[in-house]
């Protein structure tokens, strides 16, 4: 049985404040010595069977962008969602949660690669961030968020499944040029709305 409780969020609980102390000095280090070390190479997720895959990168790569505005995107979302998460679960159920999400991604992504013979790498935590929102979206349906661009406030549930039809026509459409892993963020979702199912199985209780 899952044990929801309401806490009043912090505005930066333990988990969620390391994980972004972590992406950012992870992001720091691709910037400041990838021409030495190669760090984002070694730490994205490549294909399985290709000469730079690593086992570990199935993990590391949800710590590594590709870009300014990537990171500072995904740490934002990382900090509105996940402080209220982190505190209607505890530390180690979120932290559990997130990496979970982002192995899903990462697995998704690999699948789906490996069947449309596809070949870049994937980096960022993208992946973990949507299973973030699809649980947010699963227990604060009506919560109502503002969009980036959207001069109305949107609920939750249909923020969720507006990204997750934007990805999953992204994904399908396969346009030229299209840099974003669309089937990771999927995976995400889906294996976090999976987990929160899971776990609210035998807990009625929802929030509005």
């Amino acid at each position: 049985m899952s044990d929801f409780r309401y806490y009043r969020p912090s505005n930066f609980p333990p988990v969620v404040k390391y994980l972004i102390i972590v992406n950012v000095v992870v992001f720091a280090a691709q910037y400041l010595l990838d021409s030495r070390l190669d760090i984002t190479t070694h730490f994205a997720l490549w294909p399985i069977g290709s000469p730079p895959f690593r086992a570990y990168q199935i993990f590391t790569h949800m710590f590594t962008h590709g870009g300014l505005w990537h990171i500072l995107f995904n740490m934002y979302a990382l900090w509105m969602f996940g402080r209220i998460l982190e505190g209607v679960w505890s530390a180690k159920r979120f932290l559990n949660f997130y990496l979970i999400c982002g192995i899903g991604a990462a697995a998704a992504h690999l699948a789906v690669q490996y069947y449309t013979g596809g070949f870049a790498p994937v980096v960022g935590a993208s992946g973990a961030i949507m299973g973030l929102l699809a649980a947010f979206g699963y227990l604060f349906p009506n919560t109502e968020l503002y969009i980036l661009f959207i001069p109305f406030p949107i609920k939750a549930k249909w923020a969720v499944i507006g990204y997750i039809a934007i990805d999953l026509f992204g994904g399908f459409a396969n346009f030229s040029g299209d840099n974003i892993a669309h089937f990771a963020h999927l995976g995400g979702a889906l294996t976090g709305f999976l987990l929160v199912l899971l776990w609210n199985k035998n807990n009625r209780r929802r929030f509005y």
